[in-house]
């Protein structure tokens, strides 16, 4: 419990800086700047550590509704997704108070993440307040998360299914006992974001399931990322989909011969592409591939410095890339310097950053040629780090 004179510094410092906020509004009408966001920040970390308003006379409870809404939406917890509880905004936020509960459930914005859990505890209990989260949303696009640990989606889908058109962003774990991925992704007009990841206990379940769910992307979808989900190269360059054909970010966790040309005939417009896996490179006799939007490319083997394989040869020999940015590498054994080197003379690529992590093994001449090739280039090499989907 506060004390007097902890009530009256915090009553005076809010006073402040509703004063501050108030002249910042009458100065600046039409413009919102970084300082403004700062003292509203302010504000909202004086409202989360002294609680619930005691009435119209305080200094809270005379903050103007638009900051008050401005407030809560800095009340709410920086993990990407969460589930509903009491203890946590937005829900906290409707138990204080009449006039707190009547804001918050009228902001729209404050109910477009959710994480849903199948598979445990009393679902119709759950379900009800998804229902709530969903509904406040108005239409607003959604992120959801959706951890999944048996195979009873029929209710999951049922309560889906009044706002596949809204979700923006699906990250769906599947667990050791998901033995299915029934969701039919082309269903999820408005899907621009997904993420399929497991609990990393064993093989991905219903890998089959899932390889036939991307085949058909919705066609606003940007960034595919299949994490700890190990597919087959050849599978996934043989889905042939022209869905594909709008992904700017790709990451996946593959196995078996790559080609790296092929890939990005599939996705002409990538600009982030990242791979892990145990792979090989396989040899390209296809002509000469310019892909113009890719700049970012992230690779890592299964190679230790020590091998004496060159795990990424042949990988840049077909292909041009004018605009690539970074590349980063680990865990490829010898570095294929002669190769790649041709490939950022040919590609005339504004090279910014070239990261070597573990298991990449290059010399000091090498990487001094690259800073001969680019005087300001970032160049890193750090044994211990290592690419990590996640």
């Amino acid at each position: 419990m506060q004390s007097n004179t902890d009530s009256s510094a915090i009553s005076g410092t809010i006073s402040r800086l509703q004063s501050r906020v108030d002249m910042y509004e009458a100065t600046n009408p039409s413009h919102v700047n970084y300082r403004y966001w700062q003292l509203v920040q302010e504000m909202a970390k004086i409202v989360q550590s002294i609680g619930p308003p005691r009435g119209s006379s305080s200094p809270i409870g005379r903050l103007p509704t638009e900051i008050l809404a401005e407030i809560f939406l800095y009340c709410i917890p920086e993990d990407a997704n969460w589930a509903p509880a009491p203890d946590l905004a937005p829900m906290q936020l409707t138990a204080v108070c009449r006039r707190w509960r009547e804001i918050a459930v009228n902001m729209p914005n404050l109910w477009r993440r959710l994480r849903l859990e199948i598979g445990h505890g009393d679902w119709q209990q759950r379900a009800f307040c998804y229902e709530s989260y969903l509904e406040r949303s108005r239409g607003r696009q959604l992120s959801l998360t959706l951890e999944c640990d048996n195979n009873n989606w029929t209710e999951l889908r049922s309560l889906l299914q009044p706002y596949l058109s809204q979700i923006s962003s699906l990250h769906v774990g599947l667990f050791s006992d998901a033995g299915s991925f029934p969701l039919v992704l082309a269903d999820f007009g408005g899907l621009e974001e997904l993420a399929i990841y497991t609990d990393g206990l064993g093989p991905a379940p219903a890998l089959d399931n899932i390889e036939d769910s991307i085949t058909h992307l919705p066609p606003n979808m940007r960034s595919l990322r299949l994490l700890d989900v190990l597919v087959d190269f050849r599978t996934l360059t043989s889905l042939n989909s022209p869905s594909w054909a709008g992904l700017t970010n790709l990451e996946v966790l593959v196995v078996g011969l790559v080609r790296l040309p092929r890939l990005l005939r599939l996705c002409p417009n990538l600009s982030s592409l990242t791979m892990i896996g145990v792979f090989m490179v396989a040899i390209e006799t296809s002509e000469q591939l310019t892909q113009t939007k890719l700049q970012s490319l992230r690779i890592s083997g299964n190679l230790s410095t020590d091998s004496v394989l060159f795990g990424l040869l042949g990988l840049f020999e077909n292909v041009t890339l004018p605009n690539l940015r970074t590349v980063e590498v680990s865990n490829i054994g010898g570095w294929a310097h002669k190769e790649f080197k041709a490939f950022i003379e040919r590609s005339q690529c504004p090279l910014e950053s070239l990261i070597f992590g573990g298991g990449a093994r290059t010399t000091a001449q090498q990487r001094a040629e690259y800073l001969t090739l680019f005087p300001s280039l970032e160049l890193v090499v750090d044994p211990m780090r290592s690419l990590v989907l996640e």
